[in-house]
């Protein structure tokens, strides 16, 4: 944890801008959509203000509350929201930094020496969109309390009972008017934010309760080794190159720099860069500076040591395989947007590379067998991508990824308008007969699969796309691969898997997710994959026909009829259903039962995904094993 700022945080340190009045007539332009998102913003902008006070040095411990009414309570025990009047409003500092937006710490140099929330906008613009907010603050030696309903409070501060504590306390609840999608928040999601939070800042401890399931779910998020930490956690069950996680840092008088990597031996990238503890998702001079000089590092390193002196190093090639975290905290940030996501200070830039160029050549001098490991892995990837790129051009020749020709087994739908239209991936011609006749052939398309396609996890690249069942999903959907890959020119706005409700048809769907999450990730992210639900039971009884997804269902189903006369039968597969059967049940979009395949944002959450892949469909067949060991009984987080 960083040493105690020396400067107090006290009511002349808030700053007032402006007001409210536009927030709750334009939410958007202040926490982005009113979506999910935006929803979950509203604990970031909170959090953000007690982890400021964390790097000041003034708290080393944060509560986030899942409450039961839908609120969300947020307690750390720093220096306390100043109660005191303020010079200029004449109001308390707490009253004026809820009501008033821009009034914050932030705005003048003594409160915070780096601070997250920048903008200032944060706990007034939670208020604004709340139906209440309610704060009890610790500090001058006694529980101060203020409740606010919409914006403005309902009372004036009160102050309470005797106390030695210092610290904030904030239990809002979201404004259903606003956030009409939804006010649930995800528990998954907080508690990724939650636990990156927690490894940017070492030695801080953050609990998350969720108050609304019995028994409640607690968790610790707490690192001693910060950066360290969060590398070993995105590459747990990973084959690494070197056990050690490298990494250096650095302190100035205006800013820190910490950087931490390790290479592993997959070719996914997995490079995540932070300034003042906000994500910056699109870079910036930060990870700039560090993707240029481990590039420099490297092939240095090879060259005086004549490593394959017959290939020329690019930085992707360095680059594949690397995890690596680079974290900045800047006196004066500049960030591009109000998103915050890209970093523009020019000096950060050569800051890093300067740090990392003094640093990283020292480890590989130490480290010979490991860095020479490294150079190996990266001579791979440049091997793999000359042969790749030769494959590309005869691939071009072939038709293979250009869409110059469908596959002759497609029966497109008659629609040119992608937006309207579906694809259905379905398990051979035997389920490709019934889907064709029950399809509105307007919208919806059918592409039959000869049983169970390629590992694409175990397999090249070349390898994969002479694989005719890969090639025909290539070109039916339309969009091109990894670097060329372009989302707009998808043919489907839906890519739906229809498979056998059994084992093999689950394996089938998770050899196609497989290929999409390696080869075309962008539809996932997009939205557009979905898997279908069919029957794997119909029940026959007088007068009604009841279709049940699972065992469990059928069980219930049971019970619930323990006194009537049905008759039960089984499908074995799709291929037994008629037409009608299959409309109703897995085709007719006003009765079927479609699940969304998403990646969780973080992303830490995708570089899991790409880990559980590696582990359910890679070649390690004893860590596989040890895997369907550990988690035979508790399958919940295999939910798509």
């Amino acid at each position: 944890m960083p040493k105690k700022d020396s400067k107090s945080y006290d009511s002349k340190d808030i700053k007032v801008l402006e007001g409210l009045e536009a927030v709750r007539k334009r939410p958007a332009m202040y926490i982005g959509s009113t979506g999910p998102n935006g929803l979950h913003h509203l604990i970031w902008e909170v959090v953000d203000n007690s982890v400021d006070e964390a790097m000041a040095g003034r708290c080393t411990q944060i509560d986030v509350m899942l409450e039961k009414n839908g609120s969300v309570t947020v307690k750390d025990n720093g220096s306390g929201i100043p109660v005191k009047p303020h010079p200029k409003t004449k109001k308390s500092a707490l009253t004026t930094v809820l009501t008033t937006l821009h009034a914050g710490g932030k705005f003048e140099s003594g409160a915070y020496t780096v601070s997250g929330g920048l903008h200032g906008v944060g706990i007034s613009v939670v208020n604004a969109l709340s139906v209440f907010v309610k704060v009890e603050v610790e500090r001058d030696g006694h529980v101060w309390n203020q409740n606010f309903d919409y914006g403005k409070p309902t009372s004036k501060i009160k102050k309470g009972k005797a106390s030695k504590k210092t610290g904030t306390k904030i239990n809002f609840l979201a404004d259903p008017e606003i956030f009409d999608e939804t006010q649930v928040f995800e528990y998954n999601i907080v508690s990724e934010r939650l636990r990156q939070t927690a490894f940017l800042n070492k030695g801080l401890k953050i609990n998350l309760t969720d108050n609304r399931v019995k028994p409640a779910t607690k968790e610790q998020f707490f690192y001693k080794g910060g950066l360290v930490d969060f590398v070993d956690y995105l590459n747990e069950g990973f084959e690494v190159l070197h056990e050690k996680t490298i990494s250096f840092s650095d302190q100035s008088k205006d800013s820190e720099i910490e950087v931490a990597m390790q290479w592993k031996n997959e070719d996914d990238v997995n490079i995540k860069s932070f300034a003042n503890n906000i994500h910056t998702l699109e870079g910036g001079t930060h990870e700039e500076g560090l993707r240029t000089a481990v590039t420099k590092a490297i092939n240095d390193f090879a060259k005086s040591r004549n490593l394959h002196s017959d290939i020329s190093l690019t930085g992707d090639d360095i680059r594949e395989g690397l995890t690596g975290v680079v974290s900045v905290r800047v006196k004066e940030p500049q960030f591009e947007g109000q998103t915050k996501t890209k970093l523009g200070n020019t000096e950060m830039k050569s800051k890093v590379q300067v740090l990392v160029n003094q640093e990283f050549p020292k480890w590989l001098s130490k480290n010979t067998k490991e860095g020479r490991a490294i150079v190996e892995r990266c001579a791979i990837a440049a091997k793999a991508r000359m042969s790749a790129k030769k494959a590309r051009e005869l691939t071009k020749r072939k038709s293979i990824l250009e869409t110059s020709g469908l596959p002759g087994k497609l029966a497109d739908c008659s629609s040119t308008d992608p937006s309207e239209s579906e694809l259905f991936i379905v398990e051979g011609d035997s389920a490709a007969g019934p889907a064709k006749q029950a399809r509105d052939s307007r919208t919806q398309a059918i592409l039959p699969i000869r049983g169970k396609i390629i590992n694409v996890q175990k397999v090249t690249e070349n390898r994969a796309l002479q694989n005719e069942e890969i090639s025909s999903l290539i070109k039916a959907i339309g969009t091109g691969i990894k670097a060329e890959y372009n989302g707009e020119e998808s043919r489907y706005d839906k890519i739906i898997f229809l498979t056998d409700a059994d084992v093999d048809g689950a394996h089938i769907r998770t050899l196609l997710l497989t290929f999409f999450f390696k080869f075309m990730p962008g539809l996932i992210k997009e939205g557009k994959v979905w898997i279908s639900e069919p029957p794997l039971y119909r029940t026959k009884s007088s007068g009604s026909i009841n279709y049940l997804k699972d065992d469990q269902a059928l069980e219930n189903f049971k019970k619930e009829n323990k006194n009537k006369k049905f008759d039960i039968s089984r499908f074995k597969g799709l291929g037994e259903m008629n037409a009608g059967e299959l409309w109703d049940t897995a085709m007719n979009p006003e009765s079927r039962t479609l699940i969304k395949v998403s990646i969780a944002d973080g992303k830490a959450a995708e570089a899991r995904a790409a880990n559980m892949f590696e582990i359910l469909m890679g070649n390690d067949v004893a860590k596989r094993k040890t895997f369907i060991e550990e988690n035979a009984k508790d399958v919940r987080f295999l939910d798509v």
